[in-house]
């Protein structure tokens, strides 16, 4: 089971997302978990769920460097969720967009 985890500054519009996200995974048979999170949190949730995808949402952009500076020696994929499609909630092509990240992570 893979974990693809978003964060942002609360964890609202970015859960609409990752349900969407979840639902194309399932529609696929994916084994696949995606969930949201508040951003205050990604310490807590690393150490604790380890996931294999961490995605921002495009409002926390900001944050990306510090993440990847406290967080990216642990070899977890960190990226910023396309603002288009972040803005059309296109859960398809944010899940492949993180599975891509996941695949390249493995080489």
């Amino acid at each position: 089971m893979k974990k693809i985890y978003l964060f942002c500054s609360a964890g609202m519009s970015t859960s609409m997302l990752a349900n969407k996200m979840q639902e194309v995974a399932n529609a696929h048979n994916l084994p696949i978990e995606v969930k949201a999170f508040a951003h205050n949190k990604i310490g807590e949730i690393i150490k604790t769920l380890n996931p294999d995808c961490i995605l921002l949402g495009p409002q926390v952009n900001y944050m990306y460097e510090e993440t990847v500076k406290e967080y990216g020696e642990l070899g977890i994929p960190i990226a910023v969720i396309d603002q288009a499609a972040y803005g059309m909630m296109d859960g398809e092509k944010v899940l492949k967009t993180a599975i891509k990240l996941i695949k390249e992570n493995k080489k």
